[in-house]
């Protein structure tokens, strides 16, 4: 027996002591590892899981200190290779180990991954922005501000950063939690009195490597929660650790959030999630039907993407109704009667007849201090041809107007015109962030409900 094999939980206790591994770190990836042979100056470490991903991060992480301790230790050098175990029946400690350490204390919800987020011109930024992000924690967008209406993907986004984070860098400690979560923690540290819970409550939050608070706007008058996060924001980014904020409005809208909060949040790279267009309702509805069992038809997918239009979860919430009572008639095939009855209690189909042309028009001459002739002349200035564009793109959106209806409207002989200015904003909305805020404004000035 070589002396490494005897002594490998010595060499193993070596590594925690010479390179200061907290008892979590040494628990998760060193302690399960055994010794498994030597061969050709090579010592093979067995890691009792199967999981390519871990082999990955053992080899990058921990090969070189394994071999610089065993060099120390006996005055003897050799190569390092890890080596999978295919037996995880007898051996999950590891895994079991990992799951609970990292996952379990992440709070994150195993179904929000980038794989299954659908990306559309509504939210192809944020979407970008959060990839960046979780492929460099601390480094690029440090705060990522997230923000726009409920059930639009903002803590999907969250969600696949931690994930992401953890499948390519497992030891590392990442938080979700809701501004109220984080509220209820600073409250109940406080009525126990206690320095110790409180000590342990702010170590819970300010030795996270990525954090993630869903709703901050809703500390906005709490005054110790408010106290208790700016202290741990500052503690963090100091540290370089990187934060990540949802809100249903920009930091600039929060009316009566202390400025130094403000100046914060817009330190990194604000973005925001649109309501999701035509083409992006479509694609999430088709990757629902394609994770279901009934046969949905086109016909049923496309009835769903133009009544309902607000956001992602009403979309769902509709889908759903309609297989439920399609099992409840105990019916394979779905008709678009039977969708129709599901959804009666849901679209409103008197909803679009309240929005004409003329609302709209009014609605964007008003932002941009143009008038309604400006629009329909044949004026070619930036001043007018802006606003013209944003007409026409809104018209699309919000009421379904076809390119052809949009140019007789404006009293234009050619449609391609419109289809020029339609595709011109929604480029600009994918570039600028800010433009695109102020598009949604709009649409939310004419429709508040959509």
């Amino acid at each position: 027996m070589h002396q490494i094999e005897e002594k490998w939980e010595e060499i193993k206790e070596y590594i925690m002591t010479e390179y200061s591994l907290n008892p979590v770190s040494y628990k998760t990836w060193i302690l399960p590892l055994k010794f498994q042979e030597i061969k050709d100056n090579t010592v093979y470490i067995l890691i009792p899981t199967e999981n390519s991903q871990t082999l990955k991060y053992l080899d990058t992480k921990y090969k070189k200190v394994f071999q610089v301790a065993i060099a120390e230790m006996f005055n003897e050098s050799f190569d390092v290779q890890f080596v999978l175990d295919n037996n995880r029946e007898e051996n999950d400690e590891f895994t079991d180990l990992t799951e609970n350490i990292n996952y379990k204390n992440a709070n994150l919800n195993p179904k929000y991954k980038f794989e299954t987020f659908v990306i559309g011109s509504n939210n192809k930024i944020a979407h970008s922005a959060a990839l960046a992000v979780a492929e460099s924690p601390g480094e690029i967008y440090n705060p990522l501000y997230i923000y726009g209406g409920a059930g639009l993907g903002k803590t999907h986004l969250m969600h696949s950063i931690g994930h992401f984070t953890l499948e390519s860098k497992p030891d590392t400690k990442v938080i979700y939690v809701t501004s109220e979560d984080f509220t209820n923690d600073v409250i109940e540290s406080i009525r126990s009195g206690n320095q110790s819970t409180i000590s342990k409550m702010r170590d819970k939050y300010r030795t996270a490597d990525v954090l993630m608070v869903d709703d901050i706007q809703f500390i906005i008058g709490k005054d110790a929660t408010q106290e208790e996060f700016f202290n741990t924001f500052n503690t963090l980014h100091l540290a370089g650790k990187q934060i990540i904020l949802s809100s249903d409005k920009p930091p600039k809208e929060l009316e009566t959030l202390d400025e130094r909060f403000k100046s914060r949040f817009g330190m990194g790279l604000i973005v925001d999630i649109q309501a999701p267009d035509y083409e992006t309702r479509m694609a999430i509805l088709r990757q629902l039907a394609e994770n279901n069992s009934k046969k949905i038809d086109d016909e049923i997918i496309k009835y769903i993407a133009e009544n309902v239009k607000s956001n992602i979860r009403e979309l769902e919430g509709a889908f759903n109704q309609i297989i439920n009572i399609s099992r409840i008639v105990n019916t394979d095939h779905i008709t678009l009667e039977t969708a129709e009855n599901a959804l009666k209690n849901i679209v409103n189909h008197n909803q679009n007849e309240l929005i004409t042309p003329d609302v709209i028009l009014n609605a964007v001459c008003e932002e941009y201090g143009v008038s309604t002739e400006d629009i329909r002349s044949t004026r070619r200035n930036q001043e007018i041809v802006t606003p013209r564009h944003v007409f026409m793109y809104l018209c699309r959106q919000i009421i379904d107007m076809t390119y052809e209806d949009i140019a007789k409207f404006l009293m234009k002989k050619d449609h391609t015109t419109v289809i020029h200015g339609y595709r011109k904003v929604k480029e600009d909305i994918m570039k600028d962030p800010e433009y695109a805020a102020r598009i949604n404004l709009i649409k939310n000035k004419i429709n508040p409900q959509n």
